[in-house]
């Protein structure tokens, strides 16, 4: 940011020294070969007057002309052609000091009808003046840079360090470091967005906390729910009826993974859940086997297969439900067999990515209308009159852990995480073929 800063306000500096400078420095230039003539137009007034002192009154100069103070009126190195009218010739000729001078200024004067005055002195000394007059203004044009340079560094430093400051502030908040900085920097709308962060940050940690009170509440009531449940159910699997205690039992397997589940989720929504090296597939099973009855009962089949050598660094509750979402949508709002497939798509050279393990989830239904697709992981946004809830949660849980959740297929629906990768070498126990 301070070098865009800089470079900025440089290049606005320097922009406006050329511009205003090289006008100026050809004025300077202009303004000494002035100067020079102007000099030269006098000293030939001042000619003129001496020559018409020595004139009579027939307007004639009488006897030979008189040329002290006409010598005393040119420059070093000059030379003056004098035409002037006498009684004998109308327009004698006299020429003073050397001839044939170099790279001469020139400058003319008439004196009426028969007479003239011209003066040549060197250029050189006016070309000196004219270099020392360039170099002058070129010394103020650089100067002023220089000093705009000075300026610019500073206004840089100025406005960039209070900038990364804020940012700074900004990003210790998104990761959840919400003491307040009492630092300002003197600029009003920095001060301003300081303000502002410091009242947020009392604000979300407000929040934050009554979150998490209301976490604990509701998971401590939905245990001692489940717990009751239970109780209820373990009554049940003492029936003399098998059947009743085969149901007895797979519920109170439900109720134990609902409460583990929400066990996860409570550590989960407490702090960032540690990384873990998780096989994908196997620990998928588990969402499988509980949804495979609700599809058989709707006449469809839910099948699970992939690579069961594939890992992913993350935390296996989250990714069980951010699947579990996924597939009861395809129950919902889906249609035909259900299918959840494990892969790894490979790193590319030429983008320097790294490879990831992709979980697909994936329906033969109608899919996602084109206006809706752009929406569906809106948290509350919903056209079927549910809570629109479900795919936010899911969207949330996957990027938890540093995954994504997309859309990558409309019709029919085809959704895909993509998770990074940790490859194993022996395969862990579990199902490896399509089921």
């Amino acid at each position: 940011m301070r070098r865009r800063i800089l470079q900025s306000i440089l290049a606005v500096v320097i922009v406006t020294g050329l511009v205003l400078g090289l006008p100026l420095i050809y004025t300077a230039w202009l303004w000494v070969e002035d100067l020079t003539r102007s000099d030269l137009q006098t000293r030939l007034d001042r000619m003129a007057a001496e020559i018409v002192a020595q004139e009579g009154d027939n307007g004639a100069v009488e006897g030979p002309l008189e040329m002290g103070a006409l010598r005393f009126l040119i420059p070093q190195g000059g030379h003056l052609v004098v035409v002037y009218p006498t009684t004998d010739d109308p327009a004698v000729r006299v020429d003073i000091g050397p001839t044939g001078v170099p790279s001469p200024v020139v400058e003319s004067l008439s004196l009426g009808t028969s007479g003239s005055l011209r003066l040549e002195v060197p250029s050189g000394p006016m070309r000196t003046q004219q270099r020392q007059a360039v170099g002058a203004v070129s010394l103020l044009v650089l100067a002023s840079i220089g000093a705009g340079a000075v300026v610019a560094v500073i206004t840089a430093r100025r406005l960039s360090d209070p900038l990364r400051d804020v940012a700074r502030r900004a990003a210790r908040l998104a990761e959840g470091d919400f003491r307040q900085d009492p630092r300002r920097h003197g600029i009003p709308e920095l001060d301003r967005v300081s303000d502002v962060l410091d009242s947020a940050t009392v604000d979300i940690l407000g929040r934050l906390q009554r979150e998490h009170a209301l976490v604990g509440d509701v998971s401590h009531q939905l245990r001692s729910r489940l717990t009751a449940v239970r109780l209820r159910l373990d009554e049940l699997s003492e029936h003399p009826d098998p059947a009743v205690v085969v149901e007895a039992q797979e519920a109170m397997a439900q109720v134990d993974r609902l409460t583990a589940a929400i066990d996860d989720l409570v550590r989960s929504s407490r702090g960032p859940a540690a990384d873990e090296e998780v096989a994908v597939l196997g620990e998928l099973e588990s969402v499988i086997a509980d949804w495979e009855v609700q599809f058989r009962e709707a006449g469809r089949s839910l099948s699970l297969h992939g690579d069961p050598r594939l890992a992913a660094r993350l935390s296996g509750s989250r990714l069980r439900e951010a699947v579990a979402v996924l597939v009861d949508n395809a129950l919902v709002h889906g249609g035909g067999d259900c299918t959840v497939s494990v892969r790894l798509l490979p790193a590319r050279d030429e983008s320097g990515r790294e490879p990831l393990v992709c979980v697909e989830v994936a329906d033969e239904g109608e899919g996602v209308d084109n206006e809706l697709a752009p929406h569906i992981f809106d948290r509350g946004f919903s056209s079927a009159g549910s809570t629109g809830v479900g795919l936010a949660l899911a969207r949330a849980l996957v990027e938890a852990d540093g995954g994504r959740l997309e859309l990558r297929r409309r019709r029919p629906a085809l959704f895909s995480i993509f998770l990074p990768t940790v490859r194993r070498e022996v395969a862990p126990p579990g199902v490896s073929e399509p089921r």
